[in-house]
């Protein structure tokens, strides 16, 4: 894979973020763009212009001058100061993900760094030297500076890095694979932690989680439905034209398209109900929202991932300070994604306790057990299920309001991005347990109403479930079975 500032893609970021070493280098057009700009940097350093983070401090100290003879120590000090991190380290892929996307950035040429600077983030994805990075420190304005740090320390031959399944001192790490600590010139701190990329790796990470979710979440919903005895009539095209939501229409076609065929559905055509309850009737107008919101989610990360987020910012033969690493953009995408999901999550809740709930469903037993009083059945997953979601509301509050004042004050409205994805890490694996319980919990239900048979594409989905979920026979401890069905979700099997 060549990296070249411009064409890297969410898919091409979570691939190199699960592999466990790469090969990737950059490409030549990028050398060129960085090469040039750098010896604009070279030749500002050697003058007597005050550039910001080149010859001065950074921050509220950004008027202080830093001696000719200082300034490749200001950039060590820059990485060392910086790295405040505490919590527990981020996901490796996570860590993959913003090195590869570090490395992006600043071979798009504005950052007036040396291309070798680029090139050993690419060698230690290449050789699998992956830095520890705490994942708290970042308030998300002048980018993730703790987390980036943490990163850049390891490339000076500092910091903690995992090699080979051992975490050790970034010195060693880098001997151990053959790698050569790099001694920072003017700019080259400041450049690799300005940026908003470890947020945006982490939510690159789950925004592809994010649209297996919604999408498994019809297959389950579909599941629900039938085995509730519902009606697919108020997904039926023409009112979903009259509201043309494209989420919406997307998620009823499918929901149509899912339901096709179903004897169930014929065994109660000419029943006298009218309408279902919402968590079955409005699935389009819930779950095509949620669509919508990782779609958007998508664009603006795509945007993200090839633009230029550091500061100050090299435009030919001119330097130019600006704020291109605010995270506000992605922390708003991040907290919707976690207010979509929490609301996925939350209409299947609902449809979990329909099935279960004697005083909701009088057409299956009592928590779908065998012999409910002796049995307890699927009385308890629905309370797990509701603990999820209740835990999803607190984490779907939005951090992007809540700016806090950083830096002494020149820092005065920061995004709080990186708060936004860590809490939304959360979110997306309550997500996966609920639609897990609920899966479960559907494929019991149409147990209960053989023979009659759903559609041919829901019994394929019932038969991949009973594959790592056996056919329940009196009570049994479920824990194993909402974990295989979790595991099944996370890699695409139901969606």
């Amino acid at each position: 894979m060549k990296v070249d500032g411009n064409s890297l893609t969410v898919e091409a970021v979570g691939a190199i973020a699960r592999a466990r070493t790469s090969d990737i280098s950059l490409a030549d057009a990028a050398v060129e763009r960085m090469a040039a700009s750098r010896a604009l940097i070279d030749r500002l350093a050697a003058g007597d212009t005050p550039i910001y983070a080149v010859n001065t401090g950074v921050g509220l100290l950004a008027n202080v001058r830093i001696p000719r003879e200082d300034l490749d120590q200001l950039q060590r000090n820059v990485i060392r100061s910086h790295s405040v991190g505490v919590g527990e380290p981020m996901p490796r892929e996570a860590v993959r993900a913003m090195m590869l996307i570090r490395a992006n950035v600043v071979a798009k040429g504005f950052s007036g760094i040396r291309p070798l600077v680029a090139q050993r983030l690419c060698d230690l994805l290449n050789s699998g030297v992956t830095p520890v990075v705490p994942s708290q420190g970042s308030v998300g304005a002048s980018g993730d500076l703790a987390p980036l740090a943490h990163m850049a320390l390891v490339l000076i031959g500092e910091g903690e890095a995992e090699f080979e399944g051992a975490a050790m001192p970034g010195a060693d790490a880098l001997a151990r694979a053959g790698i050569e600590a790099i001694e920072l010139h003017p700019k080259e701190g400041i450049s690799l932690i300005n940026g908003t990329q470890a947020m945006l790796a982490i939510g690159c990470l789950e925004l592809g989680a994010a649209e297996v979710l919604a999408a498994t979440a019809e297959v389950v919903a579909a599941m629900t439905l039938d085995a509730q005895r519902g009606t697919p009539r108020a997904f039926d095209e023409r009112i979903q034209a009259a509201r043309p939501h494209p989420g919406q229409m997307e998620s009823a076609a499918r929901l149509r398209g899912l339901l096709e065929g179903s004897e169930i559905r014929e065994s109660h055509r000419g029943c006298g109900r009218v309408q279902d309850a919402y968590s079955l009737r409005c699935i389009p107008q819930v779950h095509g929202p949620v669509r919508e919101a990782v779609a958007e989610a998508r664009r603006v990360f795509a945007i993200e991932l090839n633009s230029a987020t550091d500061n100050p910012l090299v435009f030919g033969e001119e330097i130019l300070s600006g704020g291109n690493f605010h995270g506000e953009s992605l922390a708003f995408q991040l907290d919707f994604l976690a207010i979509a999901l929490a609301a996925l999550a939350g209409i299947s809740e609902r449809r979990i306790d329909r099935l279960v709930n004697p005083a909701l469903n009088e057409q299956l037993p009592a928590f779908l057990a065998g012999h409910a009083g002796l049995e307890s059945g699927l009385m308890m997953v629905q309370v797990t299920a509701a603990s999820l979601v209740a835990e999803n509301r607190v984490l779907a509050y939005p951090a992007s309001t809540g700016s806090i004042t950083t830096s002494g004050n020149k820092e005065d409205f920061v995004s709080m991005g990186m708060t936004s994805a860590v809490k939304l890490q959360r979110v997306v694996r309550n997500t996966r347990l609920v639609l897990a319980i609920e899966a479960l919990t559907a494929a019991r239900a149409l147990d209960l109403l053989a023979p009659l048979k759903t559609s041919a594409a829901l019994e394929e989905v019932r038969a991949k479930i009973r594959r790592v979920s056996p056919p329940i026979e009196g009570d049994r401890p479920f824990y194993k079975d909402i974990a295989a069905l979790e595991a099944l979700i996370a890699a695409g099997e139901l969606a």
